[in-house]
């Protein structure tokens, strides 16, 4: 299981948008996003590139934090 920061989330539409762009990453499963907290989770089937995700979350309008 991989747990990232993610910036800019502020309700359940965000929660939904962050779930959306990684699960669109094939090699993401089990996505669980954690709107207190400000984390995402989830697992991952295969090799996927950290700037990958960045991306993706980026292109949702949210930031993968440090």
């Amino acid at each position: 299981m991989t747990t990232i920061t993610i910036k800019g989330m502020s309700c359940n539409h965000c929660v939904m948008a962050v779930t959306k762009a990684l699960e669109e990453i094939g090699a993401i499963k089990n996505v669980r996003v954690d709107l207190k907290k400000g984390e995402a989770t989830f697992d991952k089937a295969g090799p996927v590139d950290m700037d990958t995700i960045r991306e993706q979350i980026k292109k949702a309008g949210y930031e993968v934090g440090e």
